[in-house]
């Protein structure tokens, strides 16, 4: 009998289903899955055979026995392939290479002194190569590449705006896709780090989160019942720039009292070269200060902490989430002012709202973006389980 394309869809949904469910629950049977799904066995059985043969799931032999005879276990192939994730910052870009369940098998952090679109992409390209050589034995190699981008990116991965790169429309997947195959995933660097952190970080456990990037700029990626929440257009999280004090410092945006002018890196390093005039100090160089004792340097922090305290409370008093994860590079000072932040919160929140609201940092670190960065072609890839090895190799 000839299978007809919607049977053909719904045995790939099912054995998308069945690959997802052995990722999510491991070591498992094929009764087990059965159970789960509400596949009968044998259907399930199926498509575990095929599952086994494109290599994505591998037996690992006899689990208990519950009075029959003993089932075989189940896993997940984690080595089948591995994927790259690449974080452009301002002052560098930090690439991973990761297996299929996101764990970092190497990484590569390479400094940027030229912006230009050309250069980056030139950046960009040999450290994959670099990252892509004497690849661990697999069946499938690099399945695809994600990049998070500290700017506007539509839903066609199309590079609008970056002010911070002093990019306008930059076709940044189309160039990448000549060399490196179709599976090149680009996203605002803020949304990458949501799913990074949702993923394998802090909010694993959480259907609502807000992830804040805070660096030069700015920028969050917002959960809501468990996905991405992206507008209309793919530019939602541009929470930097909502207006916290209206006469404030000018915003690169053209407005005045963005949050980002106050509570960023850069507001940071700004007050510094205003304290310090003749020696301005790094980031590290305040953090070091601070933990040390200086008074001055603490009080930046303190500064800092309270401004973040202003624009979180409107997040929680608007949004009322589960849970807000702070990261990139200010979230490594967490711990010096964090008191100050989270006061704050508290005096300017509607106490209802912020009940159940935690407050915490990445527990990524600043490979957040790279992470969730490289996670998107490993779904694209997973998604679809019918590729087989024969296809990679071609």
């Amino acid at each position: 009998m000839k299978i007809t394309g919607d049977q053909q869809l719904i045995k790939k949904m099912n054995k998308s289903i069945v690959l997802e469910t052995i990722r999510h629950r491991q070591p498992l049977s094929r009764a087990d899955i059965s159970a789960e799904i509400g596949l009968n066995k044998a259907t399930v059985s199926s498509l575990v055979a095929e599952l086994i043969d494109s290599r994505l799931v591998t037996e690992i032999g006899p689990g208990e026995s519950s009075g029959g005879r003993k089932p075989t276990l189940l896993l997940f192939n984690k080595s089948a392939g591995f994927a790259i994730g690449v974080d452009i910052r301002v002052s560098d870009l930090l690439a991973v290479l990761v297996d299929l369940e996101g764990n970092v098998i190497r990484e590569k952090s390479v400094p940027l002194t030229v912006f230009s679109p050309d250069s980056v992409l030139d950046q960009i390209s040999k450290t994959i190569r670099l990252l892509g050589r004497r690849l661990p034995a697999s069946p499938y190699g690099i399945v695809g590449i994600g990049i998070g981008v500290p700017g506007l990116v539509d839903e066609k991965s199309f590079v609008v705006s970056a002010p911070n790169l002093g990019w306008d429309h930059v076709d940044l997947a189309g160039a990448l896709t000549k060399e490196f195959g179709n599976n090149i995933h680009i996203d605002n660097e803020a949304n990458a780090g949501a799913i990074g952190e949702k993923l394998y970080g802090a909010g694993r456990d959480s259907q609502n989160l807000i992830y804040l990037s805070i660096g030069v700029g700015i920028g969050s990626g917002i959960i809501v019942g468990g996905e991405l929440y992206r507008g209309i257009s793919n530019f939602s999280g541009e929470v930097g720039h909502m207006t916290v004090a209206e006469d404030g410092p000018l915003c690169r945006c053209g407005n005045r009292g963005c949050w980002e002018t106050l509570a960023s890196e850069k507001a940071l390093l700004d007050r510094a070269s205003a304290i310090w005039q003749e020696n301005t100090p790094s980031l590290d160089e305040i953090l070091k200060n601070a933990k040390q004792g200086d008074p001055e340097a603490a009080g930046l922090l303190n500064e800092i902490g309270s401004q973040l305290g202003v624009g979180l409370a409107n997040l929680v008093n608007i949004l009322n989430p589960e849970l807000i994860v702070i990261g990139n590079r200010l979230s490594l000072a967490g711990e010096l002012y964090e008191e100050a932040m989270l006061d704050t919160i508290k005096n300017r929140s509607l106490s209802y709202h912020r009940k159940k609201t935690h407050v915490d940092f990445a527990k990524l670190g600043i490979r957040s973006t790279a992470l969730g960065a490289a996670s998107m072609p490993i779904t694209s890839f997973l998604t679809d389980p019918d590729v087989s090895v024969e296809e990679a190799a071609k």
